[in-house]
């Protein structure tokens, strides 16, 4: 028998298995996924009991439209073959595909969930967009049917806007950088608004919509951005991530810009209402200014002179009538006085000689010459009356009986 070097037994199985497999589709589970810095995903195909290396080089990777995620379960389209320094064989892939799910429908829930995450949807930081925009940039194909729609809409609503056209792909590999590329240098340039536009299409025209690096300019982007792409029931990424998603393009020139004729209304309608309000208020102040005048009559200085004439006259005519009236009963007063005065004064003369009688038999009574009790005197001292009691020793006092009057001095003194 032929003895064969491991290298040739390599070459050889190589030969066999590429020679036979040249072209398979393979269902199973993705595991052990590895982006390498070159661009090549590595990683391993397995169902319930076996697994397979399979590697996808750079060129077809970057023709994914979905993200290689564990535990997908995916359809490889490749060759089966050969690492001769190892003897292990792997897959090429040529292309993969979700199983039982179109690779761009999970390429766009992905993408949705991942920046859905990141904040790019938060209605927080959506830009609100001027009333009365001045200048807009048109992010669109200059030969579309969409361009023509929005310019016909904004000649016949707002005839004073200024409009830029951004001619840009909006289909094909190459349409995401080239919106990018317009929306960023439309992002300098100071319009009030930007709308990026498309007509409809399938999900593959309308893909660059889809792009992550159209996602994060808009993100980016400091003006207000309208996103009218397709027919409304079309929903892109980019619808999600602008300030206002239009489901058309000439619906994004409606809702972005004022309508003339309707200005011109409200225009008339604000002029006669303020006609109005003006006449009302000239009306309010006509009426006030009357009533500003009537209290100045009211309270003018002639008008209170007058007041404080009259309150005079009144005055002078109640103090006439006041003394009128006292001069009467003073009258009355003095003939009653008259009539009752002598027999007043009689009896109050009467009395005051009573009273009189009555202090001079009190006076009697209490004189020293009127008292006649024997072995009692009056004791006094400068012609005053005093108690014994307030005598000191070798004072002079005087003693009167009712018919004697000595003086004598104090010996002694002591209680008894």
């Amino acid at each position: 028998m032929y003895t064969l070097s491991v290298s040739s037994l390599n070459e050889q199985i190589k030969s066999l298995l590429e020679s036979t497999f040249e072209r398979v589709l393979v269902e199973g589970e993705l595991s052990r996924i590895t982006f390498h810095n070159s661009g090549h995903i590595y990683f391993t195909l397995k169902d319930e009991n076996s697994t397979l290396k399979a590697v996808i080089f750079k060129a077809n990777a970057a023709k994914l439209k979905f993200q290689l995620q564990e535990g997908l379960k995916v359809v490889l389209d490749g060759a089966v073959t050969l690492y001769k320094p190892r003897g292990e064989y792997q897959i090429n892939c040529f292309s993969i595909s979700p199983s039982g799910h179109g690779a761009l429908a999970l390429a766009y829930e992905q993408l949705k969930n991942r920046l859905a995450s990141k904040g790019y949807f938060d209605s927080s930081r959506k830009k609100p967009l001027p009333k009365f925009p001045k200048r807009i940039a048109l992010i669109t194909s200059a030969t579309g049917a969409a361009l023509q729609d929005m310019l016909r809409v904004a000649n016949s609503r707002y005839r004073v806007l200024e409009i830029d056209i951004y001619d840009v792909l909006v289909q094909g590999d190459n349409a995401a950088p080239s919106i990018v590329r317009a929306l960023k240098v439309a992002d300098t340039k100071g319009y009030d608004i930007v709308i990026l536009g498309r007509g409809g299409g399938s999900v593959e025209d309308l893909w660059a919509f889809n792009e992550e690096i159209v996602a994060d300019a808009i993100f980016s982007a400091r003006t207000p951005i309208i996103s009218a792409v397709g027919h409304e029931i079309d929903w892109v990424i980019s619808d999600f991530v602008a300030d206002l998603r239009a489901p058309t393009p000439s619906a994004a020139m409606q809702m972005s810009l004022p309508d003339e004729r309707e200005l011109y209304q409200h225009i008339d309608s604000l002029a006669q209402r303020y006609e109005q309000i003006i006449l009302q208020k000239l009306n309010n102040a006509k009426q006030e200014l009357e009533h500003i005048n009537r209290l100045y009559q009211e309270h003018s200085i002639e008008k209170k002179i007058s007041y404080k004439l009259e309150e005079i006259t009144q005055l002078k005519l109640s103090f006439t009538n006041s003394i009128y009236f006292k001069m009467q009963s003073f009258s009355k007063e003095v003939e009653s006085v008259k009539i009752r005065f002598p027999s007043a004064m009689q009896s109050r003369i009467n009395i005051a000689q009573n009273q009189v009688l009555t202090l001079q038999k009190m006076l009697e009574s209490n004189h020293p010459r009127l008292k006649t009790k024997r072995g009692f005197a009056q004791i006094s001292k400068d012609s005053k009356v005093i108690d014994i009691e307030s005598l000191m020793v070798d004072e002079v006092f005087d003693l009167m009986s009712d018919r004697v009057a000595i003086s004598a001095k104090v010996i002694n003194k002591k209680y008894i």
